[in-house]
């Protein structure tokens, strides 16, 4: 089972990364994908190396964003893929078929294109407006993923979709009402790591 909580990290820096990161994992969530925008190879490859072995200390699971040759590199857990990434397809024959491979979705078009492709789970978002990503894709509100989730069968819905984008703790519940698997998270998780301030592990959406 995947976990119930994605931190997607934040950070300026390689140090803002990793202590954000270690914050993260000293809170108890168990999966990091490092998203580390703007950054030359060597640095993103010792960024990696450094956050791999954090993962591996806390036994969590651990995600490279767009770089499939550094989650090899590393020895990832997996690769996380935006529309304009590589294809799922190319991914698979790099990192092989034991290796988590994720996939941004706006759409129904999406999700069913991302499904059909392999994906082992769905990125789908944003929810609301957020600064963490530049190229921001139509917003889809509660609504969205209503009509979204409610378009999709039994057999689509077991690709564990999750919500991202902006999301706060008063939207969990709403979120998880309409069918995604769980939420990944940012900002939320940034500013608020400390778990007696942050509710997400006794919420309903972790148990399973």
């Amino acid at each position: 089972m995947y976990s119930r909580v994605q931190y997607i990290s934040q950070g300026a820096t390689t140090d803002a990364q990793l202590r954000n990161i270690q914050s993260v994992l000293d809170a108890g969530y168990s999966w990091v994908q490092l998203r580390f925008k703007n950054q030359e190879e060597h640095v993103l490859l010792k960024v990696a190396a450094q956050v791999k072995n954090l993962c591996d200390q806390y036994h969590a699971t651990f995600i490279m964003n767009d770089h499939v040759h550094l989650a090899k590199a590393v020895d990832a857990s997996g690769v996380h893929l935006g529309l304009t990434d590589m294809g799922i397809a190319s991914a698979r024959n790099i990192l092989g078929n034991e290796k988590i491979i994720g996939g941004t979705a706006n759409t129904l078009q999406d999700v069913r294109q991302r499904i059909a492709e392999g994906c082992n789970y769905i990125g789908l978002g944003p929810y609301r407006f957020t600064k963490t990503k530049e190229k921001l894709s139509p917003i889809l509100g509660l609504e969205g993923y209503e009509r979204i989730m409610n378009a999709l069968s039994a057999e689509e819905k077991a690709v564990p979709i999750y919500a991202i984008g902006g999301i706060e703790q008063n939207d969990i519940e709403l979120l998880r009402n309409t069918g995604v698997y769980s939420i990944a998270a940012s900002g939320l998780l940034t500013q608020q790591y400390i778990p007696q301030n942050l509710s997400l592990h006794t919420s309903s959406m972790i148990a399973s």
